[in-house]
């Protein structure tokens, strides 16, 4: 009788550890960027401000790990307002239209100690396209300071701005086709 409590016990303390575990990304600590090359000579750089994301996972390696954003497509903001008005309208995201991108990944795959790979489907403009990040694990803190456990991640890619029929300058000399987008992500955990 001891060995079955010893076993149920050990068995309930490891489903328990490796339960299922949601974490919301924290905005005040993320930041979803991306670079475009500007004729040819430099870039230009922005960042999207409103944005909700949630990370899930049932294990310690994280393989199962589910990322799902989405993100106000009005809320571009590259520090010029003019631009940014510009970059609203059906010339690139057509913001009153595809008021939204999202993220919704498929596979995690780790590669070394702390690289991954993040499959996905990014949809933008209304467009869902499967898209392969580099993620990196940032780490895991049990205690804030402030009670709260956090965990973060950095992950890069680069898309190609046509594919989701961001079309503006056709021969791609002003504004290139390859958009590079690089997402630091804080989350918290739920509960």
């Amino acid at each position: 009788m001891k060995k079955f409590i010893y076993l149920f016990v050990a068995v309930f303390a490891s489903a328990t550890m490796f339960a299922q575990t949601t974490w919301k990304v924290d905005q005040m600590h993320s930041f979803l960027t991306f670079s475009v090359k500007h004729l040819g000579i430099s870039f230009v750089e922005g960042k999207f401000d409103k944005y909700d994301g949630t990370f899930t996972s049932n294990k310690a390696d994280l393989t199962d790990g589910k990322f799902d954003f989405t993100i106000q497509s009005n809320s571009i903001n590259t520090g010029v307002s003019m631009r940014d008005d510009h970059l609203r309208t059906n010339d690139f995201f057509n913001t009153d239209k595809f008021t939204t991108i999202t993220f919704v990944s498929k596979s995690l795959k780790k590669i070394s100690d702390n690289n991954y790979v993040l499959d996905g489907i990014l949809t933008i403009r209304g467009i869902a396209k499967p898209v392969k990040f580099d993620l990196v694990y940032g780490g895991l803190l049990k205690d804030d300071g402030q009670g709260n456990q956090k965990m973060g991640f950095q992950a890069t890619t680069t898309i190609n701005r046509f594919d989701f029929d961001v079309a503006y300058d056709p021969s791609g000399q002003a504004i290139a086709k390859e958009v590079t987008l690089k997402v630091n992500l804080e989350f918290a955990k739920k509960g």
